[in-house]
């Protein structure tokens, strides 16, 4: 692999860590406070895995660069963080976690199906380790989707706002990269392209369905992923406190 396809490669696996950890710590914040018992269990369970895929992509970042996932998660400040903006957003109402969990579940699994085809073997074993769990997450927040915009009005019409707010953040996961960087990996990872169309293709009809209406957007280009909220910050200063209060601790 050459040397500005290594660097383009730990990039992108940085920010898929980073994604997953982060929503991760939202869906988490659920626990306790979800609608039903069993979904307060069902979406807990969501939010380690995705923590536990977070970790996959941090030591496969790791291995190529010596950093370790401990490191990574809690050791960086804000500026360092590669997630998109749409996973750092606070939790807002179940409308909110259940449509942001199905737009990126949608595209986690539409890049874990296209990176098992890799040429790169680790990025294939680890995309095979999750897509399993990551279809399981898929029709999980498919099903909420489809039956909080199909159900009341008021349901419908919390569901219809959550789109409204999150889908001018959602070109942020399909930043393209240049010409030539789709070149140095090819066969490597999929053209961002190819997933966003892959992704819409399963996305808008769905949304249709569940009798939701895409908003206009303005089309203005998305600023890069080391562009951050301040709710980013917020989040950081919880999840990291433990780690750096006593940083050569062992558990």
């Amino acid at each position: 692999m050459e040397p500005e396809a290594e660097v383009l490669l730990n990039c992108l696996l940085l920010s898929m860590a980073d994604d997953e950890l982060i929503l991760g710590h939202r869906n988490s914040e659920w626990t306790g406070h979800a609608p039903i018992l069993e979904e307060d269990i069902a979406f807990a369970n969501i939010a380690i895995d995705e923590l536990g895929h977070a970790r996959l992509w941090y030591e496969l970042y790791g291995e190529r660069t010596g950093a370790t996932a401990d490191e990574l998660a809690f050791f960086r400040d804000p500026a360092g963080f590669r997630n998109a903006r749409l996973v750092e957003l606070p939790r807002g109402d179940w409308a909110f976690s259940m449509l942001r969990q199905y737009l990126f579940d949608a595209y986690e699994l539409v890049r874990a199906d296209q990176l098992l085809q890799s040429g790169y073997r680790p990025l294939a074993e680890t995309a095979a380790k999750i897509r399993q769990e990551e279809r399981y997450h898929y029709r999980h927040s498919e099903s909420w989707v489809r039956r909080l915009g199909l159900g009341t009005a008021e349901s419908h019409a919390r569901t219809q706002t959550a789109l409204n707010s999150l889908w001018p953040g959602v070109g942020q996961l399909f930043q393209p990269l240049s010409e030539e960087q789709d070149a140095l990996l090819v066969g490597i990872y999929p053209p961002v392209g190819e997933l966003q169309a892959a992704w819409e293709a399963i996305v808008l009809p769905f949304l249709a369905d569940a009798g939701l209406q895409l908003p206009d957007v303005d089309g203005a280009p998305q600023e890069g992923r080391h562009v951050h909220t301040p709710h980013l910050t917020t989040l950081l200063e919880e999840m990291q406190e433990v780690a750096r209060m006593n940083p050569g601790a062992t558990w």
